[in-house]
């Protein structure tokens, strides 16, 4: 039994090919209508509850589905009337009779309206809404991808998270390019019931006149109450299909069905409803209009509307008064408290060992303009604590390193709308946002412009506009990707401690995550520490391997590769870089992970002939070797690398440059100042089971033309 349910559509449609063939009995004609009318009645309104048209992602096979069924029973209708002298059950004939009421033309005029306004209102409609909707969402997929992605580096959301977000997008796109084909169903259904009727009604003429003999008058009467029949029964399920349809595909994402959103939305206009009430009642002075039906009409909109204003006022002025009465109670304790404060403080500072609390520098502090406050005030509703609590767990399970506390202040000297970001104690970075907007990221080829105020995204510096909330969905349609104001602060404030991570590496911090590691492998941290390896070593291996973006989360494969590789060399500090490379080459599974993409990574390769003279220009200085190239041969290089940089662009990756190991130290400190975010690698560190992808080459002999 079970095994039949999870083949009950398999069987279903199997059924529906056999309508095609065999004949079927009236009564059993009968049934196969009424099973029609439900099916596409449940559609009707599964399409109204749903909130997302992805909950009801197998609408387009469904539609299929009800479309061959209702096609099976026209054609079991049709051998019917034209086998039996106009009869096919009684339904057909009960819709005929109850529609004609003895007069076959006007039933031929309500059947040819009821067809028309299907194909010509709803399904030509819903149609032209499905390619828009199709075109559209699959417009936007960079840009959601991105949106994600962004997210993703933020630490808002996970790994996990992530992969659901990119389904969803993949499901969407996926969904409206199946209801762009679908609705063509629908429009073929909506001709093939006009053939259909023609049909039934010419050839019943033809066999009941030519081969029965019957009057023309009789013939006429029977075959078209049998033809206006099957024309409804069929075409009220069609009418039910196509009004899904394009139920479906106009549906926006909502936190509830349609009838939630109508009642809560029309609810919320309460002067729009009195207005048409009044207007209601200005109709009654027009001589002949029904005047009883238009006065309560009106009285019902007019007292509803005022009823429901009254309830919008309430609800809007009670809180609005409690938080003005906070608001003013804050303010009193406020100057209370500065008035006391003043006070204290010159006997506080009357005390020379408490001067010295002015001297503390905090590793990381965000200081907000007036209008930014509340995004990280929590007792008004603010996020932006707790989104940095997140980015802080996400930052530390990616790279195992803990960002410290971010201290956050008001500031009067920055404009209302601005914030700034410092690292200990410095600015490095300022922004400024629209509250009350939304940003929109401007895709490559929009499809239209959205009006707004152009700025510059702070985190990636993509050129932006500030858009209205009432704008968003519009945006999105175009291609924009549309960043809610905390979002855009969140972003820009990960992107800025990822760069400067590398500067938060303090001694204490380096001996917690040393005695972290004692916990699980006490007898490796004894042999390393402090005899063969000293914390500040350690914690300079740790600066630069952060400051070129490795996780040092493995700390157990670095403390080890440290002791291999010290042990062999002898003293560490003459020959850091080489420790580096070691524990570099140890982990490179992690740093293929880092810059691969489906088992593929893309890579700017040195020329043979310009490492030939890199590895001739290393110099030995007193911090070490370095590379010492001739002024314009670096500043052709520069520029070469510039124009390479471009080909990363409509990439995810970030970009690299692929050297061999002797030479990959020099060659990132020679370009680091000049693009910090390029990530330098060795062919010791890709994993064997990658494939390497040249997408461009930096070459000496661009370098002599220049020369």
């Amino acid at each position: 039994m079970k095994k039949i349910l999870n083949y009950t559509v398999v069987l279903f449609v199997l059924t529906i090919i056999l309508l095609l063939i065999i004949p079927l009995p009236a009564g059993m004609v009968d049934v196969a209508i009424i099973l029609n009318m439900a099916l596409s009645m449940m559609i009707l309104v599964s399409t109204m509850t749903i909130r997302e048209p992805l909950e009801l992602s197998i609408f387009p096979s469904l539609l299929l589905v009800t479309t061959l069924f209702r096609l099976g029973i026209n054609v079991s209708t049709t051998r019917n009337i034209l086998s039996n002298g106009g009869s096919s059950g009684q339904i057909i004939k009960a819709f005929g009779d109850f529609i004609l009421r003895g007069n076959v033309v006007v039933g031929f005029i309500i059947f040819l309206i009821i067809v028309l306004m299907q194909f010509i209102v709803i399904t030509k409609g819903a149609e032209r809404v499905a390619e828009v909707a199709a075109r559209f969402n699959l417009d936007a997929m960079p840009g959601k991808q991105m949106a994600i992605d962004a997210d993703l580096s933020s630490g808002l959301i996970n790994e996990q998270q992530a992969k659901d977000r990119r389904q969803k997008v993949q499901r969407e796109a996926d969904f409206y390019g199946a209801m762009d084909g679908a609705t063509k169903i629908v429009k073929g259904d909506a001709v093939m019931s006009l053939i259909t009727t023609a049909i039934n009604l010419i050839g019943g003429s033809v066999i009941g006149i030519l081969q029965s003999g019957g009057s023309i008058a009789t013939v006429l009467n029977t075959y078209s109450i049998a033809t206006v029949g099957d024309g409804l029964v069929s075409q009220i399920p069609a009418l039910l299909i196509s009004v899904s349809t394009g139920m479906i595909v106009t549906r926006a994402v909502s936190d509830g069905s349609l009838n939630e959103d109508i009642s809560r939305q029309f609810m919320s206009q309460p002067y729009a409803i009195m207005m048409s009430g009044v207007v209601m009642a200005v109709l009654t002075f027009i001589p002949g209009m029904p005047v009883l039906q238009l006065l309560i009409i009106s009285a019902a909109l007019i007292s509803g509307g005022y009823y429901l204003s009254r309830k919008v006022a309430e609800a809007s002025y009670a809180p609005g008064a409690v938080l003005y009465q906070d608001s003013e109670a804050v303010q009193e304790s406020q100057a209370e408290a500065a008035a006391s404060n003043a006070v204290a403080e010159d006997e506080y500072f009357k005390d020379v060992n408490n001067v010295y609390t002015l001297l503390t520098v905090e590793p990381i502090e965000m200081e907000f303009g007036y209008s930014l406050i509340p995004l990280a005030d929590e007792s008004v509703g603010g996020r932006l604590i707790s989104r940095i609590v997140i980015f802080r767990r996400q930052y530390a399970q990616d790279m195992g390193f803990v960002i410290p506390s971010i201290r956050l202040r008001d500031s009067s000297g920055l404009s209302t709308n601005q914030y700034c970001i410092k690292i200990k104690g410095e600015e490095v970075a300022r922004g400024e946002l629209l509250v009350d907007y939304y940003l929109a990221l401007e895709p490559e080829h929009p499809e239209k412009e959205v009006d707004g105020i152009e700025a510059i995204e702070p985190a990636y510096g993509i050129p932006s506009r500030w858009i209205r909330p009432e704008d968003r969905e519009r945006a999105e349609l175009y291609g924009y990707t549309v960043i809610d104001p905390l979002s855009v602060m969140v972003t820009h404030l990960s992107e800025i401690i990822r760069q400067h991570a590398f500067e938060l590496v303090t001694r204490q911090e380096v001996i917690r995550l040393i005695e972290n590691v004692k916990k699980t492998s006490p007898e490796l941290v004894e042999e390393a520490f402090p005899g063969l390896i000293s914390y500040n070593l350690f914690q300079r291996v740790l600066t630069a391997l952060l400051k070129e973006g490795v996780p040092v989360k493995d700390l157990e494969t670095i403390i080890e590769t440290m002791i291999e590789t010290i042990s062999e060399a002898g003293l560490p500090g003459r020959d850091f870089d080489g420790i580096i490379e070691q524990i570099r080459i140890a982990l490179k599974r992690t740093i293929t992970r880092l810059y691969c993409e489906d088992g593929s990574m893309k890579v700017i390769t040195l020329d043979t002939e310009l490492e030939r003279t890199m590895a001739g220009s290393v110099q030995k200085g007193e911090s070490g070797m370095y590379l010492a190239l001739q002024p314009d041969i670096l500043q052709s290089l520069i520029s070469q690398l510039a124009e390479q940089m471009k080909k990363f662009n409509g990439l995810t990756q970030n970009p690299v440059i692929l050297t061999s190991q002797v030479m990959r130290i020099h060659f990132y400190h020679l370009i680091e100042q000049f693009y910090p975010k390029v990530r330098v690698l060795s062919f010791n560190e890709i994993a064997n089971n990658v494939q390497i992808q040249s997408i461009g080459s930096l070459r000496l002999e661009e370098t002599r033309n220049h020369m």
